[in-house]
């Protein structure tokens, strides 16, 4: 089996539109890549907005919207901020979502970071993390009701670069969904993965990454260099790389941080349209 390369759709920005958003899924779909995710925030406090400015589309609504647009890719969230919603209320839309796309959700999973947006929604910031707990625990009670909520297993990845995160993705989660790194790091995350499962007694997730995907003409280098950064031949390495550590899926996140690149998808379009190209045969156990 290849290993499965998604792509981080930005549904935030000056640039994001419907016919845009058609147009990304349509291209992720078209140059052959397995899922299309998404980010989540609920209100554009100024934390936010300070790297994700309005409009933001919300993921759920337009997930489902995407789904009848694209026939093949999966479709998921990266990463949904659950303490942001009733557990319930997710079970059930992720459920639905899950039923009428023909079971394609992955539903990626964090604490959240903007204190702002916590207070808006009226959710204790300092309690994110033992509500984030709490909510995936009774999302999977609900799935497993054979009844109105049971839609099958819905993959949740767990994200969080933390040793709290790591060890939510052991107790928790189905992967561990580590975002933008570079190669050491994760490596030294991996060996620490592993001590926490050994401590836990349970199995080490698989290793499902978020990298950057930034394309450029010359190569990057030094320490510092993320994952996904540099020419095409850099990142292909990336990946390879990635896929000898045990990542069986990689999500590529064009979004470099500037709200205007959002109204210039075809930049990232052509980076995408590059790996596809030189996409490796890689097969995965």
């Amino acid at each position: 089996m290849l290993m499965h390369i998604g792509v981080n759709v930005p549904n935030f920005g000056p640039g994001a539109d419907p016919d845009t958003l058609r147009r990304w899924a349509q291209t992720v779909e078209g140059l052959g890549y397995d899922l299309l995710m998404l980010s989540d925030h609920v209100v554009v406090t100024p934390d936010v907005a300070e790297q994700y400015p309005a409009p933001f589309y919300e993921p759920f609504t337009t997930l489902a919207w995407l789904a009848g647009i694209t026939q093949r890719v999966k479709l998921g969230t990266t990463v949904l901020i659950v303490p942001y919603r009733h557990p319930l209320l997710v079970a059930r839309m992720a459920a639905n979502l899950h039923q009428l796309s023909g079971r394609r959700l992955v539903l990626g999973v964090g604490v959240g970071w903007a204190r702002q947006e916590f207070e808006a929604l009226d959710v204790p910031f300092k309690q994110r993390g033992k509500l984030t707990d709490d909510h995936i625990g009774a999302m999977r009670a609900a799935w497993a009701d054979e009844g109105d909520y049971g839609p099958g297993r819905i993959p949740i990845w767990v994200g969080g670069n933390s040793d709290a995160g790591l060890r939510r993705a052991v107790r928790l989660g189905d992967a561990w969904h580590p975002l933008r790194f570079t190669l050491p790091w994760l490596r030294g995350a991996l060996d620490r993965l592993k001590v926490i499962a050994d401590e836990l007694e349970r199995p080490v997730p698989p290793v499902v990454p978020r990298i950057i995907l930034r394309l450029t003409t010359t190569p990057v280098t030094g320490p510092d260099r993320s994952a996904g950064e540099g020419t095409i031949e850099q990142i292909l390495d990336d990946l390879e790389q990635l896929h000898g550590l045990g990542a069986g899926t990689v999500v590529l996140d064009p979004f470099n941080g500037d709200p205007h690149e959002t109204g210039h998808p075809e930049v990232a379009w052509e980076a995408l349209a590059a790996v596809a190209a030189h996409r490796p045969r890689m097969e995965t156990s």
